[in-house]
């Protein structure tokens, strides 16, 4: 590329990073709001949580126009190329965990007065690790960091054993109180949200790995 249509491929392709890092934002607000919701039984949060995710969605498309058009326009080089295609990949990725967010707002709502199981702490830590999971990936992805990809991507173990903890224990309370059932399955439902979304963080981190090394492959298969 010749100074000036590098200097104009940079600022757009910063103009991506930014709105990249704006999209992951919303994403870990709406988390931590789909989460409180749930803690505090607060449906008005949890329409909020529900109302953001077609903002979440527009940005993804934005995104990935922008992506298209850099392409398109500016022939980036191999390394460059990457990234952008790892971003198009990664905006998928976050689009789906915001789908998750607003399908816990969704349990929110469907669960009305029912009272929640308040032994069960181990729900929020899964959100923490997740939130956790993908701020890192996000301080990975700027600093083209694949082994920090790599360690964020194992700590979807700790996302599974809390899964499979809490799940047996719901199967358990059910199977031992009838009426409890409504109540329990509204639970796994908002487990199994949060487990698909620390397998989201560990695709977005095999994006991480490709743009930065060029190796594709599959984490925790």
């Amino acid at each position: 590329m010749t100074q000036g249509i590098r200097a104009t491929f940079d600022r757009q392709f910063d103009g991506i990073r930014q709105s990249l890092h704006e999209m992951s934002n919303l994403i870990d607000t709406a988390i931590a709001n789909s989460l409180e919701a749930l803690m505090e039984r607060n449906t008005k949060l949890a329409k909020k949580v529900i109302g953001g995710d077609s903002v979440i969605n527009q940005l993804r498309f934005q995104i990935q126009e922008a992506c298209l058009a850099l392409i398109a326009t500016q022939q980036p080089t191999a390394s460059d190329l990457r990234e952008i295609v790892a971003i198009l990949y990664m905006v998928v990725e976050l689009e789906r965990i915001g789908d998750y967010a607003a399908g816990i707002g969704k349990t929110v709502i469907l669960m009305d007065d029912e009272p929640l199981l308040k032994t069960f702490k181990k729900i929020p830590r899964m959100g923490e690790i997740g939130r956790a999971m993908l701020a890192e990936a996000m301080i990975a992805f700027t600093n083209h960091d694949a082994d920090a990809a790599r360690q964020i991507a194992e700590r979807d173990n700790e996302i599974d054993e809390l899964y499979e903890n809490v799940f047996h224990r719901l199967i358990k309370i059910m199977a031992k109180e009838p009426d409890m059932v409504t109540r329990c399955t509204y639970l796994t439902w908002t487990i199994h949200n949060l487990e698909r979304i620390a397998d989201r963080v560990t695709n977005i981190t095999e994006q991480i790995i490709f743009m930065t090394t060029g190796q594709l492959g599959e984490l925790n298969a």
